[in-house]
């Protein structure tokens, strides 16, 4: 009776420990399951992210560009972030979230963004630190129309002598109070160029578009408060533009622009043909001849852009000026000079009579 007591006494403990293990066992399932499944909904819904930012690193990989144009909203932006290849997972509406919890919403800038294609979330983790880079375009002073078209196609294709032309007649990308003067110019696109500040642009997208719209916008900033101040009217920009471009090609060194500009205005005042070899230059280019040199053979061509056969201003400026020039020629300095030449070192050398003229040419041919 004993042993069958104690037996099942035994029975009695290991089924109550079974039970006790059974019990601990679910119990720890439980747990594991609770935790997996908070780990799993937390990693997928990143709640709370934070928590993931220090446990999972920012993809690493090849790169896309993207394109974020200027003013686009959050959802636009993820719009355009799907589109060009950088969000594979998710949908624009949850990296538009992202981007909101962020703040990336009121942050997010123009330009091109270079990022890792990823997830909604590991790509709004990398705009938090991205910056967008912008596109280069530059405007060299004294280039003319056909050569700046050649450097903006070698800049970016996208930039056809087709589409350069219709920007430059496309009054939208011109500010408001420089339209005003143009439609009272002559409506060519030689005219228009005159009107383009030459610098190095950084911009959101390197179009035509952008970078007339670009480029006369700084014109009109540097220029417009002088024009209204002065007073000056559409025919007189119009002839500062000519004057401007003939200065811009005609000096090396910006600290004689206004003598050079004085001497046009004296000339021009007394009736007298301007002879400025520059003009000749861009009378042969737009006959398809580039001249490194002009010879007395290259002065006989039948152009109103020869200076040496016709008087007063070409029709059109020549080239597109810089600030110096356009300086000079809205403020030329007084003076009684009707003459100069350049000297070796590229510095002029003005008389008032013809006489004096001679002599600073044999100066200059003597190299004295």
């Amino acid at each position: 009776m004993r042993k069958n007591s104690r037996s099942l006494n035994n029975i009695s403990k290991r089924r109550k420990r079974s039970r006790k293990l059974l019990s601990s066992g679910i119990i720890l399932f439980l747990l594991i399951f609770v935790l997996f499944s908070a780990c799993y909904s937390s990693y997928h819904l990143k709640v709370p992210y934070v928590f993931w930012e220090y446990m999972i690193p920012i993809p690493e990989g090849e790169k896309v560009s993207v394109h974020i144009e200027n003013g686009m909203t959050a959802s636009q932006a993820a719009r355009a972030f799907e589109i060009q290849g950088a969000l594979v997972t998710g949908s624009p509406v949850q990296l538009a979230q992202w981007m909101i919890k962020f703040g990336l919403d009121r942050k997010i800038r123009p330009g091109h963004y270079s990022v890792v294609p990823s997830d909604a979330w590991n790509l709004a983790r990398q705009l938090r630190t991205a910056k967008p880079a912008l596109l280069k375009a530059q405007i060299l002073p004294g280039i003319d129309v056909f050569a700046l078209i050649e450097s903006l196609e070698s800049q970016d294709r996208k930039v056809t002598r087709e589409k350069f032309s219709q920007a430059l007649m496309n009054n939208a990308n011109y500010p408001s109070g420089l339209l005003e003067i143009l439609r009272l110019l002559p409506e060519d696109e030689y005219t228009r160029t005159a009107f383009l500040m030459p610098e190095t642009y950084m911009l959101v997208d390197r179009t035509a578009d952008e970078i007339v719209n670009a480029s006369s916008s700084a014109w009109w900033s540097h220029w417009g408060d002088f024009i209204t101040e002065h007073d000056l009217t559409s025919s007189d920009i119009f002839d500062a533009s000519i004057i401007a471009s003939m200065v811009e090609r005609e000096v090396l060194h910006d600290s004689e622009s206004r003598a050079v500009a004085g001497v046009i205005h004296n000339r021009l005042r007394s009736n007298m043909l301007l002879q400025i070899d520059a003009t000749v230059v861009y009378a042969w280019r737009l006959k398809g001849r580039k001249l490194t040199r002009v010879l007395n053979k290259d002065l006989e061509i039948n152009s109103p852009y020869n200076t040496y056969k016709f008087t007063g201003l070409p029709p059109r400026p020549i080239c597109i000026p810089g600030v110096e020039a356009w300086g000079a020629a809205l403020d030329p300095e007084y003076s009684e000079y009707l003459y100069y030449v350049a000297g070796r070192d590229g510095y002029h050398h003005f008389a008032k009579t013809y006489k004096q003229h001679l002599a600073n040419i044999r100066q200059v041919r003597s190299g004295r």
